[in-house]
């Protein structure tokens, strides 16, 4: 089992494109879309229910060149 978190990533100005790639080649999304607003990118993620989610998320993802900001939204319950 694991836990489903959106993860909303704002990239300095120019590094939209870079970054997403970055994600990829590090296969850990299930889902990655460029967005308008106030953040750039939109990831869907599933982290293994024995790892800590911030840790997780902190080692896996944000040590990326690039990113600015981000904005984890946690999954509870699949209606």
């Amino acid at each position: 089992m694991s836990t489903c978190v959106f993860i909303q990533i704002r990239c300095k100005p120019g590094t939209t494109y870079r970054v997403a790639e970055a994600i990829a080649l590090r296969e850990i999304h299930s889902e990655l879309y460029s967005t308008s607003g106030d953040y750039d990118l939109l990831m869907k993620l599933y982290i293994p229910k024995t790892a800590d989610v911030g840790v997780y998320i902190n080692d896996q993802l944000l040590d990326i060149e690039g990113i600015e900001r981000s904005l984890t939204t946690m999954t509870f319950k699949v209606f």
